[in-house]
């Protein structure tokens, strides 16, 4: 296993090297290649954690939102997909599904380690399914406070290897519309500085359809994100200390939209949703939040 430590690049630099990485012609991968990528000290900013919680829509607070350590996965998630690690090229890869598991929520000024893990491969119809292992470590005790597995599809990739990649999400339960929420056309411009993430599909009408987009689209972790900030501002027993969400995105939201929240609440005490168009007809994402006993596991 190789283990590297990353210094984050610049907005410009990650860029220039996502859309040279398109240079990349994989032959038959059957498996990647074992690497850990590190951040090995980043500290929660207070003022960054505000940005991401306005633009998401969370209420302000000393705690970080669930999905709010996402934002300091992102420089080992670009770093990796545009290093000779990763198969293939960073443009055209499509996030196909993560599940979150916290364990404690972190707070402005905490200490921690990131780290990102090769995952493993699996089959999709449409390409080839590769995960990435996300964690975050305290630094004062070496605890695990939240990890992630991120789920990446590279699309047009033929005989894909690995078990066949499952979508299903949660109980099947009828659904009730719990609100509606409005993704602006600059809804990628605002959160891109939050995120790191500029990509081109998300920037602009002209910059998408250069991409073969009909228009800009918004990033899918902001469309969860703007999601569960909704459905904790409509049921606060939803903001847990300890929590798991499983996504898996189906359609992207093209700006500017109106989306609305569907959910149900399972006998067994998760919660379902889904964000779809405004008429509820075509669904964007599938969700389930789920308490998790508070427990924080030490990683070796």
């Amino acid at each position: 296993m190789q283990i590297q430590n990353i210094t984050p690049a610049s907005t410009l630099s990650s860029l220039a090297r996502a859309l040279a990485s398109s240079f990349k012609r994989p032959g038959p991968v059957r498996a990647l290649a074992p690497v850990t990528l590190v951040l090995p000290r980043v500290v929660v900013d207070a003022a960054h954690r505000a940005r991401y919680a306005e633009v998401c829509g969370f209420a302000p607070g000393l705690q970080a939102p669930l999905t709010y350590p996402q934002m300091l996965t992102f420089p080992l998630v670009m770093a990796y997909m545009t290093s000779s690690a990763c198969p293939w090229p960073a443009m055209g890869t499509v996030h196909l599904a993560n599940a979150i598991t916290q364990h404690a929520p972190l707070t402005a000024g905490d200490a921690v380690r990131v780290e990102l893990t090769s995952g493993e491969l699996l089959a999709h119809d449409k390409g080839q399914v590769f995960t990435l292992h996300l964690r975050v470590l305290r630094e004062v005790d070496g605890q695990c406070v939240w990890q992630a597995t991120q789920t990446l599809l590279r699309l047009g990739v033929k005989s894909p290897v690995g078990a066949p990649f499952n979508g299903a999400v949660g109980p099947e339960l009828p659904l009730t519309q719990a609100g509606a929420f409005d993704a602006p056309a600059d809804t990628g411009r605002r959160y891109a500085p939050v995120s790191g993430d500029y990509n081109p599909i998300h920037l602009s009408a002209l910059s998408a359809q250069l991409f073969g987009f009909p228009g800009a689209i918004a990033h899918g972790l902001w469309t969860q994100a703007r999601a569960l900030a909704l459905l904790q501002a409509a049921s606060p027993a939803t903001v847990l200390q300890a929590a798991s969400l499983t996504t898996v995105f189906k359609r992207p939201v093209l700006l500017p939209a109106r989306a609305s929240l569907w959910q149900a609440q399972a006998s067994t005490g998760q919660t379902v949703f889904e964000v779809r168009d405004a008429r509820g007809e075509q669904v964007h994402l599938r969700s389930e939040l789920r308490a998790e006993a508070a427990h924080q596991p030490t990683i070796s």
